[in-house]
């Protein structure tokens, strides 16, 4: 078993009351970790320390945070197998998934790097002709992130690396299910890189101080950005404590995610995307396939083989190489997830593979057609290894239902006509779509976040670093002005 304190000022220290809490394994429910359960006085210090490193990293040539940021991305990919072995611990994640992880947050961290050196500002075509008008971009400060579990390396890194990159400091909150994965093993990747003590301090809790320790985190006047992923339920609390503190946050939140499989998709290549859009770390990704789309004329053959794909993919354990399907994150999540289902199958819903009842945190991957309107599991985020196979008349209708949702983060078409594709793509009210490939992409390079439900504020590529600095401007007056008074 593992243990491991906070990490604030570049030094691990316990919680300020000694406590500690337990991080389980959902494959096997065992401990993982056991870790320091932060509370108000621990976000205060680790808030301290970063507000104090700020000036230092802030005015450190882009060059040192290049260096540092890069070096991290190579050890993440030399420590592979750790970081695999880890999320399969702590998450469940299987090989493909956790190598997946690595790889992108990999990515992640070198396009951070690569982002220290873009320029800061631009020089303004002002009315004076006696002086220079700068628009100038520098580094808000201390930065509040809170990094959740389901792909813990990719939203660690995410969480972190373009606040890094324009010179902020970070206090982390690492989600409860995977504190290790998501936070402190990405700190020590950046420790050994060369980051300066206290640019970066890690805060781990017990699940029932969650929204205490985020309240206080939020509430640091100290504080200049805030930067949440997860549910829509609490990134909207989240949203409303940087409001009162007119705290300027960046939301990615849930998703009820639809891949449109027009009539004329090439039907192998459709079910192999839909599966792994639904069906990657057991649908447990904010951009996963909950709805497929499917127009009349292939509907009844593309269900019948997407049902034959997810009865014949591999599950169980998820330190197996083998297997596709592991467990959900903990027993409860198999449960709503089976309820849903069963609650829409009750309802004249059909299951064409999987549903039944979890066997602790496992539920297998799910089909069901014949889902109405008025069924939770057709509104809800589904979050499981499940997907609702929809029959369509058109090309309008698809549109329809998939716009038929308060959430907008992603989407699929399928099709071989790529300009129906991206007529269609630029119809939808999401804030990423995809031609001819299903819901589940990334890219550092890329703006990458929602619109309603969603979330606001883009991570990614340029929109990523401007979210995490001030747009200022300066002037310099060359020569003096006259003044009528």
């Amino acid at each position: 078993m593992i243990e491991r304190a906070l990490l604030i000022g570049g030094a691990e220290v316990p919680a300020a009351d000694g406590r500690t809490t337990e991080d389980l394994n959902p494959h096997t429910g065992g401990v993982v970790a056991r870790v320091a359960a932060a509370g108000p006085q621990d976000v205060a210090r680790a808030v301290t320390a970063a507000d104090r490193a700020f000036t230092g990293w802030s005015s450190a040539p882009p060059a040192q945070r290049r260096k540092v940021l890069h070096r991290a991305g190579d050890l993440l990919e030399d420590r592979a197998a750790d970081a695999a072995a880890l999320m399969a611990g702590e998450t469940g994640g299987t090989l493909g998934w956790s190598l997946f992880n690595v790889g992108l947050a990999a990515s992640m961290l070198r396009e951070a790097a690569a982002l220290t050196t873009l320029p800061v500002g631009e020089v303004l075509a002002g009315d004076n002709p006696d002086a220079l008008s700068l628009a100038v971009r520098q580094p808000a400060g201390v930065v509040a992130a809170f990094a959740p579990w389901n792909a813990p390396l990719i939203l660690g890194a995410r969480a972190i690396a373009a606040p890094l990159a324009a010179g902020n400091t970070v206090v982390v909150k690492a989600g409860e299910d995977a504190p290790l994965a998501c936070a402190l093993f990405l700190a020590d990747l950046l420790h050994d890189a060369g980051l300066p003590p206290g640019v970066l301090n890690v805060l781990t809790n017990d699940p029932a101080d969650a929204a205490t320790v985020a309240e206080t985190l939020i509430a640091d006047p100290r504080v200049r950005r805030v930067n949440f992923t997860g549910s829509t339920g609490v990134g909207r609390r989240i949203g409303e404590l940087a409001a009162c503190h007119l705290t300027p946050a960046v939301l990615e939140l849930g998703g009820k995610n639809s891949v449109l499989v027009l009539d004329d998709a090439d039907l192998d290549y459709a079910v192999d995307a839909v599966a792994f859009g639904a069906y990657l770390n057991s649908g447990q990704i904010c951009m996963s396939a909950d709805r497929v789309l499917v127009h009349a004329a292939v509907a009844g053959e593309f269900a019948a083989r997407l049902a034959g794909k997810a009865a014949g993919l591999p599950s169980g354990d998820p330190t197996d190489p083998l297997t596709i399907i592991g467990p959900l994150i903990n027993p409860a999540a198999a449960g709503r997830v089976a309820a849903l289902v069963d609650e829409a199958a009750a309802g004249g819903a059909r299951v064409l593979s999987g549903g039944g009842t979890p066997d602790g945190a496992h539920y297998p991957a799910t089909v069901l057609s014949g889902v109405t309107t008025d069924m939770r599991i057709h509104t809800e985020e589904i979050f499981g290894p499940v997907c609702t196979v929809l029959t369509v008349a058109g090309d309008d209708e698809a549109v329809a239902v998939a716009n038929d949702s308060p959430y907008g983060l992603t989407a699929g078409i399928l099709t071989r006509d790529t300009a129906r594709g991206l007529g269609i793509a630029r119809r939808l009210r999401t804030g990423i779509a995809h031609v001819n490939d299903q819901s589940v992409d990334d890219d550092p390079t890329a703006p990458f976040g929602g619109v309603g439900q969603s979330g606001y504020g883009r991570f990614g590529g340029r929109a990523g670093l401007e979210a995490f600095t001030d747009l200022r401007w300066i002037t310099l007056q060359t020569r003096p002005r006259t003044f009528p008074f």
